[in-house]
């Protein structure tokens, strides 16, 4: 006979484990896919990875190579040939023009956009990407809001609307662009994104003592534009996340033929003297991938190829020395030794 007290401890210590109840569920006992990898079914997903893979990167390659593309570097070639201090001349006061000749090597079909590119300028540092005022940008109410922002934050007192050296290092350099000297209309609207411009810079906010201090940092802003519609700002102040980086400066409308000579009157005012940066003019086309990158192409061509190449190999193996599945004298731990 069962004794009480005995019956009474089980139970409370049934109660008090933290031992999950039974199931196949905590007990891992579920039913469970496990496909033995044949030779037959290796061979068969390499060959299919090869076959997908190639064509899309074949199509991702010519896709690519459609995309034209005029890059035109001019930060050096913009310095009279009697200048040997970069950096003096830049920060002289006045305009620096400079006349660049570019040429089209294919047809381009609009839009054609022309974006700014610069290198070597780290944007993605930690203080640089802090020195912003995020409320500021988005609510006229909070216009004196300026935390974060040293050390634009202040001038003679006055908050700066925008503040922070994100917006202070605007970039100002200017492209005016004419084909057989008939000007071509670099169009600005909705170079930025939508959702930039609706949620992220307010339709109220007004810049106020911007590049107004003894420093001047870039380019400088309407104050009579609110900053939702200062797109170059707008797109200038989504940082980007590597040290060399293009934004979209504007876009042609118009088709560029073969051979077409493009006049470019630059306003080469952008200091990238002081950090041995480099500035970069870029017109180009697009694709149903984008911009031109090969990279991607090449990659599924890479592993596509790799996947066949292997396939090759293991079917060669398999017709040559053919391995029998599940013999138990190719365990090790399931043969003697002294076995030959």
């Amino acid at each position: 006979m069962e004794n009480p007290d005995t019956s009474t401890s089980t139970s409370t210590v049934r109660r008090n484990s933290k031992r999950p109840k039974y199931s196949k569920f905590t007990q891992q006992e579920l039913p469970a896919c496990k496909p033995i990898l044949t030779p037959r079914w290796v061979i068969s997903a390499f060959m299919l990875i090869s076959f997908v893979f190639i064509p899309i990167g074949v199509a991702t390659l010519f896709a690519s190579r459609d995309v034209v593309e005029i890059v035109d570097r001019y930060d050096s070639a913009c310095i009279p040939a009697n200048e040997t201090d970069k950096v003096k001349y830049i920060q002289t006061p006045g305009d620096k023009p400079c006349n660049r000749t570019l040429r089209v090597p294919k047809r381009m079909k609009p839009p054609i956009f022309v974006y700014y590119q610069l290198e070597n300028f780290y944007q993605n540092h930690r203080r640089y990407v802090k020195s912003r005022n995020d409320q500021q940008l988005r609510d006229s109410k909070e216009a004196n809001s300026v935390s974060g922002c040293k050390p634009e934050d202040y001038n003679n007192g006055s908050a700066i609307v925008p503040c922070g050296l994100i917006a202070w290092s605007l970039f100002n350099d200017t492209y005016s662009l004419s084909r057989n000297n008939v000007p071509l209309n670099v169009s600005k609207k909705d170079i930025s994104w939508k959702s930039d411009r609706e949620h992220k810079f307010g339709k109220d906010v007004y810049p106020k003592n911007f590049q107004s201090g003894g420093l001047i940092g870039g380019g400088i802003l309407d104050p009579n534009i609110p900053l939702s519609d200062q797109e170059d700002l707008i797109v200038w102040m989504r940082t980007a996340a590597l040290p060399n980086f293009r934004k979209l400066y504007g876009k042609i409308e118009v088709e560029l033929q073969e051979n077409d000579v493009i006049d470019v009157a630059l306003g080469n005012n952008y200091n990238t003297y002081s950090f041995n940066g480099k500035k970069k003019l870029v017109l180009s086309t697009t694709s149903w991938l984008g911009g031109k990158n090969d990279f991607l192409g090449i990659a599924y061509l890479t592993v596509g190829g790799l996947c066949f190449f292997l396939a090759m190999v293991f079917t060669v193996v398999y017709l040559v020395k053919p391995r029998q599945l599940g013999d138990p004298s190719y365990l090790s731990w399931n043969r003697n030794p002294g076995w030959h």
